[in-house]
This record gives structure tokens, sequence and C-alpha cells, in this order.
């Protein structure tokens, strides 16, 4: 087994919303790690080599749009061990451009573990000597899962925008085959950041005979205005890129200026005023000339690096296909009275983080859940996490709420209610 105390560097690097890591130091990180604030995170041991695995349903999926979908290839990852009970699942649900590697690594040299190996292995958070971890990645994406760039058995071609138009519903969907597949009847807890949090959530209302609790890290209810907006400029960034040609592009030939750009907005969304000063303040960069016209700022060069790369790993049309879900979202869609009819269906118990920097999805979302489960005589356990990192808390500071969680699913597993 791989032991990170041997490559400390997966633990000062930054991650973004879905996980992608950033390399990038933040000099607040280094002064934790300076200090040894994480000592003990560095001496857990990873869960080694992974493999990603996939499973192919030879089914049609009834999508909420009413078109059906299938088959459908789902590919995920586990870690840990099932055991006898089949009573110890952990699943994990990742956000928007995320994928099922979660943890550990594929090769021996690989430079970068999952993209929340911080969490999940032996002795971490989401302990796999004690839970069976569970993460797949969504449909509509292109890691390996059903989506755009997936062959449509119709045509024999990729489906591109012939794809449905698919919900964080239909996602989950789709993991309850896994899950059924897996020989799991009923998960532990299932557990998100993000888009994630949106699924997990979407497990206990929509599943609740399978869904053991529900970890809602840095999500809502439904997604707000400003994220609709911020995701607008987005696709517009792509649309206006006359490499895109509606979505039919040719491989290895992305729309990459607007892809870039897309991304540069996104992630944007994810950071906060406070972590950009810390982080870059009003530095311009050492390559230019203050004076040059095409001259940049740090922050600038910052956001064209991290533009550049997401271009190498994601396809355009699933980048546009999740934003789309994510705007869809609404808990309470398909039930009469909205979302307090929604969670009412919730059976189990619930833990919620926010964050006070979020703004684009700020505590008061969160609150606004918590607030409607407690008038209906439900118990949610709601914790702010104080932090200047924005979106991106839940990545780039776990310890400050990890405790908290770890605490909760010891609960869970003692047959404790939370």
């Amino acid at each position: 087994m791989l032991n990170p105390a041997c490559c400390p560097i997966s633990f000062g690097q930054q991650t973004d919303e879905d996980g992608a890591r950033n390399t990038q130091f933040s000099s607040a990180r280094l002064l934790l790690i300076r200090k040894g604030l994480f000592l003990s995170q560095l001496s857990e041991q990873s869960v080694g080599l992974v493999k990603t695995q996939t499973v192919t349903f030879d089914r049609q999926l009834k999508l909420e749009s009413g078109r059906l979908l299938g088959p459908i290839t789902l590919a995920y990852e586990t870690y840990g061990t099932l055991n006898a009970e089949r009573s110890n699942c952990v699943w994990v649900c990742h956000a928007w451009t995320g994928d099922a590697h979660a943890a550990g690594r594929h090769q021996e040299d690989d430079r970068k573990p999952g993209w929340w190996d911080d969490m999940i292995g032996p002795g971490k958070p989401i302990d796999t000597d004690r839970y069976f971890v569970v993460c797949s990645n969504v449909i509509g994406s292109c890691y390996g899962t059903t989506g755009p760039t997936s062959i449509d058995p119709k045509t024999n071609r990729p489906y591109r925008l012939q794809l449905p138009v698919i919900m964080i519903q239909d996602m989950v969907r789709a993991q309850q085959w896994l899950r059924d597949d897996l020989g799991i009847e009923k998960t532990l807890a299932v557990i998100g950041g993000s888009m994630g949090a949106m699924q997990a959530l979407t497990w206990g209302v929509h599943f609740p005979q399978h869904t053991g609790a529900v970890i809602a890290i840095a999500g809502a209810g439904h997604n707000p205005p400003m994220a609709i907006s911020l995701n607008a400029l987005a696709r517009q960034a792509i649309y206006n890129d006359p490499l895109w040609k509606k979505g039919n592009y040719r491989p290895g030939h992305q729309p990459a200026d607007g892809l870039a750009l897309a991304r540069a907005v996104g992630h944007i969304s994810f950071l906060s005023d406070a972590s950009m000063d810390m982080k870059f303040g009003r530095r311009f960069s050492a390559r230019d000339g203050q004076f040059d016209f095409f001259g940049q700022y740090e922050v600038e060069r910052y956001l064209e690096y991290n533009g550049g790369n997401f271009v190498d790993r994601f396809d355009t049309n699933s980048f546009l296909y999740l934003a789309k879900a994510l705007d869809l979202f609404d808990i309470g869609w398909g039930f009469v009275d909205g979302t307090e009819e929604a969670l009412a269906e919730i059976q189990c118990p619930t833990q919620w983080f926010a964050f006070t920097s979020d703004w684009l999805y700020p505590p008061a979302l969160t609150e606004q859940l918590v607030k409607v489960l407690q008038q209906q005589g439900q118990t949610p356990e709601y914790h702010l996490i104080e932090s200047d990192y924005g979106h991106d808390s839940f990545l780039v500071e776990p310890e400050k709420f990890t405790p908290k969680l770890r605490a909760f699913l010891n609960r869970l597993l003692a047959g404790d209610s939370p």
C-alpha cells in the first residue's frame, strides 16, 4: 500500500469544486502544514492502487423528461470491504465535473491521488477499515459513464447533442441500478459536496428505503439564480467558439477557447474574495511588463492556466449537459407541495454543512432545508463552518468539518441515533 507520508504533495494540493487537483499551494495551507497540523493526516495510509470498474445495464432508463436512455454504462470505484451484513456501505457522490476516482492511485507513479483522497482511506474520516465505499461517475459525464461521447446504438455514432437532457434525479436512478448490482439493500450513508450534495439529498427523498443517512456538504435544494446566470455565461462562451459547431466538433478538436473561458467563469464562483486576495492580491505577473497592453495579473494567469488544463481532461458537451442538470435541479420537482412535500419523504438522519464564504450556494440555502425538516419534527444536524475559501472550502479545509462527519458516521455504524 502507498503511504501518503512519502508523497505529501497530495495533502498540500488544493482542489476545486469538482475535485480537479491544483498543485499550486496557497500560503495559508503551507503555513498549516509547516506548523504540523496535518501530521496526523500525513501518517495515515492510502487505499493504495485502485481500478475503475464499469458495468453495463442492457435496459432502458426512463428519464424525468419522459425519454428513454439505454443501454447504460456506469463507471465506479470501490474501497474497503463490504461486511457480512452488507450494512457498512458509504456511497460518495462527486461534484460537477468530477469522476469515480475518489481515492488512491491507478498507478504507483501517478502524481495525483483521487479527488477525495484526504477523506477516504484507512484511519481517515471515511475509514476504509470500517466502511465499504462506493463512488460512481454520473450519467452525462465523460469518464466512462454513458454521456454525449458514448455511442448511440441507434446510429452507431456518438450521441453528442442527441443525448436526452439529464437531471440529478436521473443520475441517482442509474446509481440505484449499481447499488442493486452490488447487492447493497441499504447504504449506511450517502455523502457528497456541491452537486454531490444534491445527489445525496435526492437519494433520501426518492429512495428512502435504500438510504441510511444523508450527509450534504455545500449543497442546496435548488440551483439559485446567481448560479444559473453564471452557467449561462459559460454556455455562451462555448456557443460562441466557432469550433463548437453545435456540438458536432471532431474528436481531438474541441472548442478549446470557449471551454477554457467557460471553466474560468465557473472557477471564479468556487472561490471567494478573501481567498483570492490571500492567494493573489493585486500582484502583477512577473513575466509581463506592467504597461504591456496584454500583461496579466497573477489571478488572470491562474484562471487561464486552470481553463487550459480543464480542456485537456473534459468533454465540452458533457460540461454543457451537467451544467443543464445543475440548473434544472429542484428537490421539490414532481411534488405538488414542492420542497416541503419532498423533504417529508426523508426517513433517515441527516447532516448538513455550509460555509460562511460560499457565495455560490450560500448558507441560507442549506438553512432553508434544515428549517423545513425541523418544522416537520425531524432533527437534522447542521453545522455552519467558518472558512475564507468560498465554495471550495469543503475540499480545501476538510479538517474544519471532518471531526463532526467522522463522529456522525461512527454513531451510524454503532446503531446509535445521531
